[in-house]
């Protein structure tokens, strides 16, 4: 490859990498400014950082909204793990025909949308509430539950699966361990990588839903941050400082925890073990 054409890449992949992280960039440089400063277009930063985060402070209650999408996204995320995982393990070790036909019918069943099933699940938490309260209507643990069993995840921890040595497992029966022995101590710490994209993917998508919550959570302290942002948004004159302050302070557990993991995201993405 000449000079000329790798000078001509590297400016196109610049100018891509610039035009994709403008927006993230723009959200930051907002977030300095006052509303009306966003709502003129400044692309420079401000001073009023300090100023928006007290009005964000005074507006809302933003730790307990950080909270509760902490607990409900770090929650689903174990639960979605374990039995993902699980489920996975155990189509793909202990294969049949029936249990082929099974995951069949559990692939076909992500071709359902989720609004489609918003008013059988909210029928049925409200059925629940009567008889256990503590995960029913307007409780963290309904925001939880419809989502830590996933087709998606049981998917992809049996494909990652599929390249998992055999001979370990023979092996860990011919030492004695149990069958749920030889998941916890042995395909587990293999699967790390698997285990770091499936947590990175669970995470972004709990941390960020909106829609279910919005249904099921009715009382101002259940609110999760997603919601508190909506809230913010649907004001007569919303301040537009305020709510980049706001996404800002929301994305930032995301992008740490992608940061921090990026190396076994794309491992486990590309289905490696290790």
């Amino acid at each position: 490859m000449t000079k000329l054409k790798m000078g001509a890449m590297y400016t196109a992949l610049t100018i891509i990498s610039l035009v994709s992280i403008f927006p993230f960039i723009w959200m930051i440089v907002s977030a300095t400014n006052r509303s009306v400063d966003v709502t003129r277009g400044r692309i420079f930063p401000g001073t009023h950082i300090f100023e928006n985060l007290q009005n964000l402070l005074n507006q809302v209650n933003l730790v307990p909204a950080l909270m509760n999408s902490a607990i409900i996204a770090v929650g689903t995320t174990v639960l979605a793990l374990f039995i993902g995982s699980l489920a996975g393990y155990g189509f793909e070790v202990y294969r049949s025909k029936k249990k082929d036909i099974v995951f069949t019918i559990l692939l076909l069943s992500m071709m359902i949308p989720f609004a489609a099933l918003m008013v059988p699940l909210f029928r049925m938490f409200a059925s629940i509430s009567s008889v256990i309260p503590f995960i029913g209507i307007d409780t963290l643990p309904a925001v939880m539950l419809p989502t830590v069993a996933t087709a998606f995840l049981i998917f992809f921890f049996r494909q990652s699966t599929k390249m998992f040595p055999r001979e370990m497992i023979e092996a860990g029966r011919m030492d004695g361990l149990s069958e749920f022995g030889i998941f916890l101590r042995i395909y587990a710490p293999t699967m790390k990588t698997t285990y770091a994209a499936a947590a990175i993917i669970t995470f972004m998508a709990s941390w960020n839903n909106y829609l279910w919550p919005l249904v099921v959570l009715q009382s101002p302290g259940n609110q999760t941050i997603p919601l508190l942002i909506s809230n913010l948004g649907s004001s007569y004159s919303p301040d537009y400082g305020v709510i980049m302050l706001a996404i800002v302070i929301a994305t930032i557990p995301t992008a740490v925890i992608f940061f921090f993991m990026q190396k076994h995201f794309v491992a486990g993405m590309m289905g490696s073990i290790k």
